[in-house]
């Protein structure tokens, strides 16, 4: 059995410390807190709803899980860095797109395609008289460059903005209304050209992925375990990097901008990585919502959809990481149960909440005090058990009859 020598015995005492402290300053403060609501989160997506509901409404859960990712991405964007952007449904689609191209023209062979006057291309370039596939289109032929481009075409139109807006020192409220001011102009394009993207009704009719088919319930079960656990994994991802360096930074950037700028930190470097990483997950996110709905449009482009993401990242707690995923399942449910009971409200029960969540808990869901609320709860319920037995008595008293007075006889 090999010993340690007396000589070696300080070294290895200062590298046990020194882990020590690493492990130590790698963990965050409240490291068992958020593992357990991890766990317990990863247990609910994993384990309870497959098991506890339906295909169809496991497809449904899985549907809002996609819009977690934007909301994560928020999170990092907006409730860690200060920066608020209302065009994240850009990044959303770009990402889905990418992921709709692919399939298209795989569902666009020229045995399926046949009947058209030019077989091979997909139906809607046939309906607008195109001829062949346009040269952007011929590179998604390849799953491969599908899978990069859900990736760096979102990534790589966040930096243009970030190099245009963030190294000319634009933020806060002029930042937002130029992202979503860029969220309407590209919503417009995708339906202006639609020879190339199928306009309005955007691109449908997606069946396979290489040869495997997305529609039965074996591949919903498939795709909402590769949309759970690539999300969890973000979302362990985004915890580090907030425990990191680098997040101390972006928090510290979003409290006092110009005191980080004074140190020698690049702040417009800072923004511009959270801004690109952001609009990443958000690509992800619309490319797992393409596989699981079998269709994109640019209904989930444009103004709505980013301000839904908003709301929900505001519900769920724009701090918090965890809460991106609560919040995009409430809001989420909550707009399909609305527009189905009451079709032409639900965009005012929508923001009637948005309201509420910032009016009463402006830390949305996350910042809940469960346990101090059940705790609170309780103490009333206990007081007013003590005194019931009191109320009781006193209600006996009042409903109990008064005793009978002797009659006495009246004299004749």
């Amino acid at each position: 059995m090999a010993t340690v020598s007396s000589a070696e015995t300080p070294r290895v005492a200062t590298a046990l410390t020194r882990f020590a402290q690493l492990r130590q300053a790698a963990l965050p403060r409240n490291w068992s807190k958020d593992r357990g609501y991890f766990v317990l989160t990863a247990l609910l997506l994993l384990v309870v709803f497959p098991l506890t509901l339906s295909s169809f409404r496991l497809g449904m859960i899985g549907k809002y899980l996609t819009y977690a990712f934007p909301a994560l991405g928020l999170v990092m964007c907006w409730g860690k860095a200060g920066i608020l952007s209302l065009g994240q449904g850009v990044f959303f689609g770009l990402g889905g797109y990418s992921m709709a191209m692919f399939l298209k023209l795989e569902a666009s062979d020229k045995a399926s395609t046949a009947i058209q006057s030019t077989p091979g291309i997909p139906d809607f370039m046939d309906w607008n008289q195109l001829t062949e596939l346009p040269f952007f289109w011929r590179p998604f032929q390849n799953l491969g460059f599908a899978l990069f481009a859900v990736l760096a075409v979102p990534g790589l139109l966040a930096l243009g903005i970030g190099l245009a807006m963030f190294k000319r020192r634009v933020g806060g409220v002029y930042f937002a209304i130029i992202t979503q001011a860029i969220a309407s102009v590209l919503g417009i394009l995708i339906i202006g050209q639609q020879g190339y993207t199928g306009g309005v009704n955007g691109i449908t009719d997606l069946k396979t992925l290489l040869g495997w088919d997305i529609r039965t319930d074996a591949a919903r079960l498939v795709l909402y375990y590769v949309t759970a656990l690539l999300l969890l994994g973000l979302v362990w991802l985004s915890g580090w990097l907030l425990q990191s360096r680098l997040g101390r930074l972006l928090v510290a950037m979003r409290e006092k901008e110009e005191r980080v700028r004074f140190t020698g930190y690049d702040t417009a470097a800072l923004k511009i990585f959270v801004f690109v990483f952001a609009a990443v997950v958000s690509g992800i996110g619309g490319a797992l919502f393409t596989l699981i709905v079998g269709f994109m449009s640019p209904s989930f482009v444009g103004i709505v959809p980013s301000i839904e993401m908003v709301i929900a990242t505001a519900v769920g707690g724009r701090q918090s990481l965890l809460g991106a995923i609560y919040g995009a399942l409430l809001v989420n449910y909550g707009k399909t149960f609305f527009s189905e009971s009451l079709p032409e409200l639900w965009l005012f029960l929508l923001g009637g909440l948005f309201i509420l969540v910032v009016m009463g808990f402006p830390n949305g869901l996350a910042g809940v005090d469960v346990q101090r609320w059940f705790a609170r709860a309780l103490r009333k319920l206990r007081s007013r058990w003590s005194a019931l037995p009191g109320a009781l008595q006193g209600i006996e008293q009042r409903v109990a009859p008064a005793p009978s007075q002797p009659q006495h006889e009246v004299p004749r």
